[in-house]
């Protein structure tokens, strides 16, 4: 199956790009694998025709935006972010309507529509780095709300908060994680910003999915307990054969992420299905928001 993968994308002249989270066969197989945005900005630099993108909606979307004269493809066009759905730009516009004028950041996970109204877009990983570029006191930040209490923390900008999240990572009690300790007491507890805070004040280091990669690499430590996305242990092991990996909980498996299976990429790649699309004009307001952003790098 991952040969014809391989013969099929050769063929419509394609690249596969797989999200830290999807299933380890489907990472193995990929071209690029990383973090959403990454992947995006990767794809946009390559002659490749046709993008299939393994993740979820606002990750394809995201493609669009970057990659306009590529065709972009989700195996399963069914495979959403719940945090992306806990906004959209319609309520997006009634709470910027109840707050003094500011401006939006917004975290990449979110729909195209979300981006388009945002002034500037963030990651897990440069939030904080955003956040202090904006040239102005006071923020919305949107959607996810321990994204937005980590950057708080660490900023003296006032961030007005989006009551949305990851269900999964929010999902992560300190409880699991004092557990985890006790199973594993030599591993350091790597958490992604998307945890709550309780569970972020327990962490050893906190990162984004790659940044976890580059940290355990790095690293001296033998052995890391991994709050995030059980699809990253995968890539973990991948990159550090010789260290232990170790989930802080089973809770953190995204139902969604692990949709796409060989068999949708081979039928998405023969017939061309799933094709997303991004209208232009949000398109072009979109990215602009990311652009901001990339700039700021």
């Amino acid at each position: 199956m991952q040969q014809k993968i391989r013969d099929l994308l050769k063929k419509r002249k394609a690249i596969l790009l797989a999200h830290n989270y999807q299933p380890g066969e489907i990472q193995d197989v990929a071209d690029l694998t990383g973090d959403s945005l990454e992947l995006s900005i990767r794809a946009s630099k390559t002659d490749a025709e046709v993008i299939v993108f393994c993740g979820v909606h606002f990750m394809a979307e995201t493609a669009c935006i970057l990659c306009p004269d590529k065709t972009v493809l989700l195996p399963r066009t069914d495979a959403g972010c719940p945090m992306a759905d806990m906004i959209t730009a319609e309520s997006l516009k009634q709470r910027l309507s109840e707050l003094p004028p500011m401006p939006v950041v917004t975290y990449v996970n979110s729909s195209a529509a979300v981006k388009a109204l945002s002034t500037i877009c963030c990651t897990s990983a440069n939030v904080v780095k955003v956040a202090n570029s904006v040239d102005h006191h006071e923020m919305l930040m949107t959607p996810d709300r321990n994204l937005a209490l980590f950057a708080a923390d660490r900023t003296d900008k006032t961030i007005h908060i989006w009551d949305g999240c990851c269900p999964y990572h929010n999902a992560v009690k300190p409880e699991d994680v004092t557990a985890a300790r006790k199973a594993h007491p030599d591993a350091l507890f790597m958490a992604h910003p998307e945890c709550p805070p309780d569970v972020l004040a327990m962490a050893d280091v906190i990162h984004s999915t790659s940044g976890m990669i580059r940290f355990a690499m790095e690293s001296d430590a033998q052995s890391f307990i991994v709050g995030t996305e059980t699809g990253l242990l995968h890539g973990l092991a991948k990159a550090c054969p010789d260290k232990r990996f170790y989930p802080v909980s089973l809770k953190l498996e995204c139902a969604e992420m692990k949709k796409i299976t060989l068999e949708d990429i081979v039928r998405s790649l023969e017939n061309l299905d799933g094709r997303v699309t991004v209208p232009e004009d949000i398109r072009r307001a979109a990215l602009s928001s990311v652009q901001r952003m990339i700039d700021l790098a």
